[in-house]
């Protein structure tokens, strides 16, 4: 198997070495090419898992853990991870509806999909800033409801809970689903768009997030500022994804076997590494080129800084080349809990955020040492997975008495959850 059918999963059994047959007519192939019905590709559910983990992890306040995040060894983090596969699921599932059933029935089904996610986002607003109101009224402490950005709601909760609804106010950790509704909502035309030219598609979402660099474009925020995840830069990572869905990562499989293309991701992951290390060994930006810092410097998360771009292309790029979606170990019960996660995502990114304010609380008022930081992190993962596991069982005992019937086509949980 070469690396380009690591890459695309299109080894067919039985043609490796053999000779080409006789010349048939030339079909035209579609603009995009879909996966086969049903079929699972447990690498999204993977890096989806272990997204949300390290996002939990990053919300919590610094501790051991926190150095296993990839955001302490280059530019980009969980979210970037997030985000992308977001963008392939969605296109995996709802474009494979709009080749099939058209274009009002795919919006029909991305519309819902749509509402599930801000009926979700504003179930977790309410529970959060009930957690918060309790906890900072119960011990006195009003400096929560500061830190987590609640103190407009207490002030003005008339004018700032339809601001919420309107995704313009939102408390600390809660930026991510925002965007990803917002991005969602994007999808009908982003589809219709690939459906056509895929590649004109990708070029114009570069050439938006272009635009919104030179003009300053954002999303405002109340009470004052802007979106921590502009939507109009952000749309180029998930239109990626989609793109790459779509036919995308097939088309340029070629490049992802190159061994240049292997030897500049190495390279510039090692060179964003030592970068990194100059945050905490200030000793070392002795070495780096003052124009190069001055050129560099800020590297911005909320406009998706070209620099965590090409980071996260760096190490996708190298996944894709040494993790093929045959790999055994995709299927170690190890993994199970990352995939089990994976497939749950939404359910699992609310309880997250959840937790993390809770571990945030534990740790201010009971203990901050190494071992309960430890101990906090391992507990919410735990967590975590055994919430997934019960809705896992839940669903599989559901199908088995016919109390839902699953639709390969418009169900996001095929694909690494939605």
């Amino acid at each position: 198997m070469t690396i380009a059918d690591q890459v695309t999963g299109s080894t067919i059994a039985g043609t490796a070495g053999a000779k080409p047959a006789e010349a048939k007519p030339r079909v035209t192939a579609p603009a995009i090419t879909l996966p086969a019905i049903g079929e699972r590709e447990l690498r999204l559910d993977l890096f989806r898992g272990l997204a949300l983990w390290l996002i939990f992890i990053d919300h919590l306040p610094p501790n051991l853990l926190t150095w296993f995040t990839i955001r302490n060894y280059g530019f980009s983090d969980a979210t970037e991870i997030f985000i992308f596969i977001s963008g392939y699921t969605a296109a995996f599932v709802y474009g494979r509806a709009m080749l099939e059933n058209g274009f009002v029935v795919a919006t029909a089904r991305i519309l819902r999909r749509v509402w599930q996610i801000y009926v979700a986002h504003v179930f977790l607003f309410t529970i959060f800033l009930a957690e918060i109101s309790y906890v900072a009224t119960s011990f006195e402490n009003p400096l929560y409801t500061e830190e987590m950005g609640i103190m407009d709601f207490l002030k003005q909760p008339d004018i700032t809970i339809v601001q919420a609804l309107l995704l313009r106010f939102r408390p600390v950790n809660m930026d991510v689903l925002p965007l990803y509704i917002v991005l969602m909502l994007a999808l009908p035309l982003i589809l219709w768009s690939m459906k056509r030219r895929p590649d004109v598609t990708l070029a114009l979402s570069a050439v938006l997030y272009a635009v919104t660099w030179e003009f300053d474009l954002y999303f405002s925020a109340y009470p004052n500022g802007f979106w921590a995840f502009n939507p109009l830069a952000w749309q180029l990572l998930f239109v990626f994804g989609a793109w790459c869905a779509l036919g995308g990562a097939r088309r340029m499989s070629r490049i992802l076997a190159s061994p240049v293309t292997m030897w500049i991701s190495i390279a510039y992951i090692v060179a964003a590494f030592y970068v990194t290390l100059t945050w905490y060994v200030p000793q070392l930006s002795h070495f780096m080129p003052k124009r190069l810092e001055q050129w560099m410097y800020p590297i911005d998360k909320t406009d998706l800084d070209v620099l965590r771009f090409t980071h996260f292309l760096a190490l996708a790029a190298l996944t894709v080349r040494f993790l093929p979606r045959e790999w055994p170990g995709l299927r170690s019960p190890w993994l199970r809990p990352l995939i089990l996660c994976g497939q749950h995502s939404l359910e699992i990114f609310c309880l997250g955020v959840f937790l993390a304010f809770a571990g945030h609380f534990i740790l201010a008022e009971v203990a901050g040492g190494p071992a309960m930081h430890a101990l906090i992190s391992l507990s919410g993962i735990l967590i975590m997975w055994a919430v997934a596991w019960v809705i896992s069982w839940y669903k599989r005992v559901a199908d088995k008495s016919g109390a839902k019937t699953k639709n390969a086509v418009g169900n996001a949980d095929l694909a690494g959850g939605g």
